[in-house]
């Protein structure tokens, strides 16, 4: 596969503009755009930010405000160009194994292009959808991330109790699950809060909401939290 390294010129004038780099679409996605921009690769959609390097705060907000050790397995559900490995190991600090699952082809051919040859954790994408994998799968992981949008939105199927009790039975004794929710408006605000009283504390009653700058990331167990 082609790998692309992105010369520093560029990375500069990014900071002044997003340059974009590549153009793309799918099956599942009717438009895909690799920019740089801040000296940082994003992955765009016609409505969503699917990737932003170091700047993805979201899961950046989340894992600041985690003890995470003992991390040797990492799952993580949506990949887009790989921003949660990239903090992970850039950021972070964390040496760990991850397992990548992406149902868009492309997508997993965009990350290997751009961005998953720059880090020295192992990853292993896998293409398929994230439910069938989790059915199938005999692992269990110390870590996993659910960050699974068409756009804005969240499939329903990711939704149900069914697919949480499923997570609850991969997740290691002491892991952390953290659930990527939208919540950007006062609606997207009270459709999440509901979620998590009514669904999500249903199976994960030591759950907490971690109030990101731009979503709501569902932690399943408080005592994860730094004191």
């Amino acid at each position: 596969m082609e790998k692309v390294i992105i010369p520093i010129w560029k990375k500069w004038l990014s900071w002044l503009f997003p340059i974009r780099l590549e153009e793309s679409s799918s099956d599942f996605n009717d438009l895909l755009v690799v920019s740089l921009s801040k000296g940082r690769l994003q992955l765009l959609t016609e409505n969503a930010i699917y990737s932003f390097d170091d700047l993805y705060d979201n899961f950046d907000f989340a894992f600041s405000k985690l003890r995470l050790d003992n991390i040797n397995e990492t799952l993580v559900l949506g990949l887009g160009l790989g921003s949660i490995p990239y903090l992970l190991e850039k950021k972070y600090g964390i040496h760990t194994n991850i397992t990548a699952v992406e149902i868009d082809e492309e997508i997993i051919y965009l990350a290997g292009k751009y961005s998953l040859h720059r880090l020295k954790n192992p990853t292993d994408c896998i293409c398929t959808r994230a439910e069938i994998f989790l059915d199938v799968t005999e692992e269990k992981f110390d870590l996993i991330c659910m960050d699974v949008f068409v756009d804005e939105q969240i499939p329903e199927v990711f939704l149900s109790t069914n697919f949480l009790e499923t997570i609850r039975e991969k997740i290691t004794p002491g892991g952390i699950f953290l659930f990527n929710h939208l919540a950007t408006s006062t609606e997207d605000k009270e459709k999440a809060q509901l979620y998590f009283d009514e669904i999500f504390l249903s199976v994960f009653p030591a759950g907490k909401i971690l109030k990101a700058p731009h979503n709501y990331i569902l932690l399943q167990d408080k005592t994860r939290e730094k004191a």
